[in-house]
């Protein structure tokens, strides 16, 4: 058991026997290799299920909008569930004085399917484990080690934000807060492509979706209490699997997220059919940065541009 792992342990215990908190959002070992399991633990003893590796593959800070609104929440926080938190609290979706943010230093989340692809593996099988800079697999006839750098998520190695921020608490020392990284490099690739290379590769892309909604369910902010494809007076898409209404879905969608994404890909590992689509949000976030410097979940009293609008506001476009 590494020491990050024991610290959680320990701290979590110590804030629900002190009464802090009624649960502390965390996680613990899965059923499968690769892939930790999110834990909600409410009493002191519970705490030593909880660990903490690059297996841990949610964003936590979904399930705050899934608990009810008087519980006093402990919640273990990378920089992406850290940000998502701060656009949780921006939106009134929860009260920050009822929140207790454990910061951890993240190295980035393995993606399970690029070791699967490399080793052509199967991973339910198999046991996982990290060291140092490697993953190993153990197999029947030995081990396979991969570099880290090459099995992480695409959306760690685009990430200029890892580390916390506005932590109640710290359980490490915290490495620079910004990695030198050209996070808009898909958004670049993708508007560098004629108008009809563009829709070609969107539209091979939703030609996959199932529908399934794993990635509504994994981002952290989507929380309408209906979504709008549900919707059925009025009927904003079509529900079926077609062509027009997976399109809808998945435009309307990233529209929805747009100066909200904190761009955590949890909507891409959630996905059963490896659906890249994040490049869409992505580019929103880069239209926010550029026309209106704002970065979503950098604090709590940041509001995203596209609900700031009031009655008396200067340069009103609504007449």
């Amino acid at each position: 058991m590494g020491e990050l792992t024991q610290a959680i342990r320990e701290h979590a215990a110590r804030l629900l026997q002190e009464g802090r908190v009624d649960v502390v959002i965390g996680f613990k070992t899965g059923t499968v290799p690769l892939r930790a399991q999110p834990a909600f633990i409410t009493e002191p003893e519970q705490a030593a299920e909880l660990v903490h590796n690059s297996f841990c593959q949610n964003n936590l800070a979904s399930y705050l909008t899934r608990r009810p609104d008087t519980e006093r929440i402990g919640i273990i926080c990378r920089g992406c569930e850290s940000r998502a938190v701060h656009v949780l609290v921006s939106e009134h979706q929860h009260d920050r004085e009822g929140l207790y943010v454990i910061g951890v230093p993240c190295a980035g989340i393995i993606d399970r399917h690029k070791i699967e692809r490399q080793g052509e593996l199967d991973l339910e099988t198999v046991e996982v484990w990290e060291e140092g800079e490697e993953v190993i697999v153990a197999l029947d006839d030995g081990e396979q080690r991969y570099a880290r750098a090459e099995v992480l998520d695409d959306a760690c190695l685009r990430c200029a934000h890892p580390q916390p921020t506005d932590a109640d608490l710290l359980l490490a020392d915290l490495p620079d807060n910004g990695a030198s990284v050209d996070r808009w490099a898909a958004v670049d690739a993708f508007e560098s492509l004629p108008p009809a290379e563009r829709f070609a590769r969107f539209a091979q892309e939703a030609e996959r979706c199932i529908r399934c909604y794993a990635c509504r369910e994994a981002c952290p902010t989507c929380y309408c209490t209906e979504c709008f494809v549900d919707h059925n007076n009025p009927r904003w898409c079509e529900s079926m699997v077609t062509a027009g209404g997976t399109h809808a879905w998945h435009v309307i969608r990233a529209f929805h997220q747009a100066g909200r994404c904190v761009s955590c890909g949890a909507c891409e590992r959630a996905c059963p059919m490896e659906i890249k689509m994040t490049y869409l949000t992505d580019k929103l976030n880069y239209d926010m940065a550029q026309q209106y410097g704002f970065e979503p979940g950098m604090s709590d009293d940041a509001t995203p541009p596209f609900a700031a609008f009031t009655l008396d506001d200067a340069d009103r476009f609504v007449r």
